[in-house]
């Protein structure tokens, strides 16, 4: 993306098992617009396709924010609430998109994650931020729009219903460290670099249908707490990687895992 490119751009870099998408806007603090939604999409549909993948780190350029909501100039163009219905409709598709990826993600936090910014970094797995990151859809006082059910229950199974209570009526930006325990990961600046580099080298080094299907399981869960499981149970101990990873452990060596 050139510096004055006012559509943006989300760029998506691939090093060995880790794949690296960047939302790339920072003279907007990221704010997405339609082509860097749809970049996203093809983003996440290119790691689903690839078994090399294991781990995918999620970032805003600039340092500034992750992502700073959706672009509001795109919004002048509304005529009415069914404009809403077919926003709101496309925005889950987009963030579903990156919440159902079979394979760990990471969001890594400076500064701003507002509106859609957090709904996309709540849709990762894990999040690291840099002290003082700010989180919120602090919508009551600023564009008087409303989140649809499906981004509404994927905050409250993250952050509980109180918490999305408390930050969506009352409008608040709340900071990293005020959080729930265990959503995000605080990092100094000077760390970050090398928590991202250790943290998503660990992952990719694990059994990756163990974390497959954890995910889909949890998924499930999130939309059924009846959910059914023997797929996946059969799938993961059905697999080369299971018989690998007893027979690894019985020898007292570090498993080979192969994804099969």
């Amino acid at each position: 993306m050139s510096p004055g490119d006012p559509a943006g751009s989300t760029d998506l870099v691939l090093d060995g098992a880790i794949a690296h998408v960047t939302f790339n806007r920072p003279a907007a603090r990221n704010a997405m617009t339609w082509a860097m939604y749809e970049q996203l999409a093809a983003a996440c549909a290119a790691i689903a396709a690839n078994p090399a993948i294991r781990v995918a780190v999620l970032r805003g350029a600039g340092g500034k924010a992750f992502v700073a909501g959706t672009d509001i100039e795109q919004f002048q163009h509304f005529n009415s609430g069914e404009d809403g219905i077919a926003y709101e409709k496309r925005v889950d598709e987009f963030v579903g998109a990156l919440e159902s990826l079979p394979i760990p993600t990471l969001a890594v936090i400076e500064g701003w994650a507002v509106g859609g910014g957090m709904a996309l970094a709540n849709a990762c797995d894990l999040r690291l931020a840099t002290p003082g990151s700010r989180f919120g859809v602090p919508i009551g006082r600023t564009l008087g729009n409303c989140l649809s059910a499906a981004n509404l229950r994927r905050l409250c199974l993250k952050l509980g219903q109180a918490w999305v209570c408390r930050m969506l009526l009352a409008a608040e930006m709340p900071e990293a460290e005020t959080l729930p325990s265990g959503y995000v990961e605080i990092v100094p600046p000077d760390a970050l670099e090398e928590r991202i580099t250790t943290l998503a080298g660990h992952i990719a080094g694990l059994a990756p249908l163990t974390l497959q299907a954890t995910k889909e399981a949890l998924r499930r869960l999130g939309n059924d707490a009846q959910a059914a499981d023997a797929d996946l149970v059969r799938q993961v101990y059905g697999s080369e990687d299971f018989r690998e990873g007893v027979a690894a452990f019985v020898a007292k060596r570090t498993p080979r895992w192969s994804g099969s």
